[in-house]
């Protein structure tokens, strides 16, 4: 946990899903990015607009929209990664295309709590969105999330293999966004116990 913002004197806290960053706005090479806690998120988004679900993988990423209410989120597509000037360009038309107003951004910890060389890639991607969307963001802890859609994907739904390999990333993000989905649908729920937490 001994991130920049920590060694900055900065005041943290946690986001949905016990994640910790810098109070309010962090700073890289003197650019806000707009990466608040869960729990924050709404007053900073326009009224009527979505929330774009992201599962960013080093090949895909897997997408997935809230409803215009935020209660329900549902898989959208999946977008084989290339050059990042491209993805950020395909993400960006999606945005203006689905109404978006808001990113919720899978954060994919480990199972003891730390982050590993995979979160610090995510949030590297959400500072190279940041310029471009302009969008407020919160990261959730997406453990265990591509575990839980394939038992589902495979007990649930009885999919083949080749099948699955082409919907679990959107799967995932969907299942990412609908956990945040949840947390601010209950106030006082897991977004309010995760900022308190210590």
């Amino acid at each position: 946990m001994g991130g920049s913002a920590a060694k900055a004197g900065r005041p943290r806290t946690l986001l949905g899903g016990g994640i910790a960053v810098g109070h309010g706005c962090r700073r890289t090479r003197g650019t806000a990015v707009s990466v608040v806690a869960i729990a924050q998120l709404r007053p900073l988004v326009r009224p009527g607009a979505r929330l774009l679900g992201l599962d960013v993988g080093s090949r895909t990423i897997g997408l997935a929209l809230s409803d215009v209410g935020w209660s329900v989120a549902t898989p959208v597509r999946t977008l084989q990664r290339g050059r990042l000037a491209r993805d950020v360009e395909i993400l960006r038309a999606l945005v203006g295309e689905l109404e978006v107003g808001g990113l919720v951004i899978g954060l994919p910890v480990e199972m003891d709590g730390r982050e590993g060389p995979r979160c610090q890639s995510v949030r590297q991607f959400a500072r190279d969105l940041e310029p471009v969307l302009r969008l407020p963001t919160a990261f959730w802890d997406e453990r265990l999330s591509t575990a839980a859609v394939e038992r589902f994907l495979i007990g649930e739904a009885d999919m083949s293999r080749r099948r699955r390999r082409r919907v679990v990333d959107r799967a995932a993000a969907a299942w990412i966004l609908q956990g945040a989905l949840d947390a601010l649908q209950h106030s006082g729920g897991a977004a309010g116990r995760a900022e308190g937490a210590p």
